[in-house]
């Protein structure tokens, strides 16, 4: 086989991995804090390596989709009127914990909620003695109301504690922590708006970032460029599988000439 067919079928794959981003943007443009995400392509290594029986191989041929980089620049604001919601102006994420698994996330979408949570009775609580019969009760758990997202996860103060919230007093200020990272590049993408940082991003701080209540961040996404780009993948991905086409056409004429 010749290297243009290993170009065009690369080429013709990679495009449908960059489509696959797009359509994710796509998916979220009205999604509140979301952080599109841009595919960055690099070429792969050209060569040949030895194989079966000494036979040369090609090592690599035109381009990959190396990562998809995640654009953090903000869109704007909109005012929702609503009690629980939050926007960060500036930098830095609010900072989310998940009772299930114990993972702390980071994200831009303020869009919380009160949330009513059972706490655990304490491993020293001591029973309480029936007055009546003299028996003894077992601890029971207590009801809380937390700030959290809409998925069960509490949000953190600048503590990294839990927000609790006054069911009598919904309208008290409350606390919601910010926090930030010297650097984004890497961070992975959990959900739609959600982020778990790694080792590169270097350790957690509290972000300079302010909050404003009653505002959500809007999705940086834009729709236009989007569809540009759809229509560019398109393009690329019918061009590659033409290559191939067409590089298949020339084995099938070199192999059917006589010898």
């Amino acid at each position: 086989m010749n290297m243009s067919f290993y170009t065009g079928a690369v080429g013709a794959y990679m495009q449908n991995k960059r489509m696959n981003v797009q359509a994710n943007n796509i998916a979220n443009v009205n999604n509140y804090g979301f952080k599109a995400e841009r595919a960055t392509f690099h070429h792969l290594m050209y060569g040949n390596v030895t194989g079966i029986d000494m036979e040369r191989l090609p090592k690599g041929s035109g381009t990959k989709m190396a990562k998809a980089s995640i654009d953090f620049s903000s869109a704007g604001y909109v005012e929702t009127g609503r009690l629980f919601d939050f926007a960060i102006a500036g930098d830095g994420f609010f900072g989310l914990y998940d009772p299930s698994t114990e993972e702390i996330s980071f994200t831009r979408d303020g869009a919380f909620m009160m949330a009513r949570f059972l706490v655990p009775p304490a491993e020293d609580a001591e029973p309480e003695i029936d007055p009546v019969t003299g028996e003894e009760i077992e601890p029971q758990p207590t009801e809380e109301w937390r700030l959290s997202d809409n998925e069960g996860r509490c949000v953190l103060d600048p503590m990294g504690n839990f927000i609790v919230i006054d069911p009598q007093d919904r309208q008290a200020d409350l606390d919601v922590g910010v926090f930030d990272y010297r650097i984004y590049d890497g961070m992975l993408h959990a959900d739609s708006g959600r982020f778990i940082p790694i080792e590169k991003n270097g350790d957690l701080y509290l972000g300079t970032g302010q909050v404003k209540r009653r505002f959500l961040e809007r999705s940086n996404v834009d729709l236009a460029q989007e569809l540009v780009k759809v229509i560019e993948s398109q393009r690329a991905y019918s061009y590659a599988l033409r290559m191939v086409q067409t590089s298949d056409e020339i084995e099938q004429t070199i192999n059917g000439l006589p010898g």
